[in-house]
């Protein structure tokens, strides 16, 4: 296991292959690998193979959901830009459930999925946010089950939407990475601010 995927204290220690199989997820790379593996040690044997689809694929389902759910919403900026003149309303409500996961700001997150347009891509931040809490909603929607897989998809399609909006493809991919990569050790995944700020504290993850 490389440095880069060590420390990832926010994903569970329990084998990749469980993790995948928990979302409905298989990855297209053939690894030589036991089935014991764990998530940073086949992310370290995708990377090898740069095989960063699957990278994507395994970070979407290990994240915890609401640590992934911020995760899609910093991948929406990329393509909507900072600052709340920018922010849609499935994005603003999501970014504002991630930092306080209450009923309040779920019944807004459902609020602006119910008047999202057609070719709006940040509806899938809203709708990860909707799921996140493993229901269908706040109220009597709590009673059931979110559908298996839901989160996790809607968070790989956001990254991958972001993705493939970069001028530069393979840099921007390695930003992703890097910043799911800060938030499974407890970041906020600003790492293009850290790097641009070596020497700078950074602030506290969600």
């Amino acid at each position: 296991m490389t440095e880069r995927f060590a420390d990832l204290k926010k994903i569970p220690p329990e084998p990749a292959a469980r993790v995948m199989s928990g979302v409905n997820y298989k990855l297209k790379t053939r690894l030589d690998l036991p089935a014991s593996a764990t998530v940073p040690e086949v992310l370290t044997a995708l990377a090898e193979k740069e095989a960063w689809i699957d990278v994507l694929k395994l970070l979407s389902a290990a994240l915890p959901p609401r640590e992934c759910v911020w995760w899609a919403c910093l991948a929406a900026r990329d393509i909507v830009g900072e600052g709340p003149e920018n922010a849609t309303p499935c994005l603003k409500a999501a970014e504002a459930w991630v930092f306080k996961p209450d009923d309040k700001n779920r019944q807004a997150v459902r609020a602006s999925l119910d008047n999202v347009y057609v070719d709006d891509d940040t509806s899938l931040c809203a709708t990860a946010a909707m799921y996140a809490p493993g229901d269908m909603g706040p109220g009597d929607l709590a009673d059931f089950p979110a559908p298996q897989g839901a989160v996790e998809a809607c968070v790989f399609g956001m990254v991958i939407e972001a993705v493939g909006a970069a001028d530069d493809f393979d840099g921007h991919m390695q930003v992703v990475i890097d910043r799911a990569l800060d938030i499974a050790r407890g970041g906020n995944g600003q790492v293009e601010a850290l790097a641009s700020s070596p020497t700078d504290k950074q602030e506290e993850g969600v």
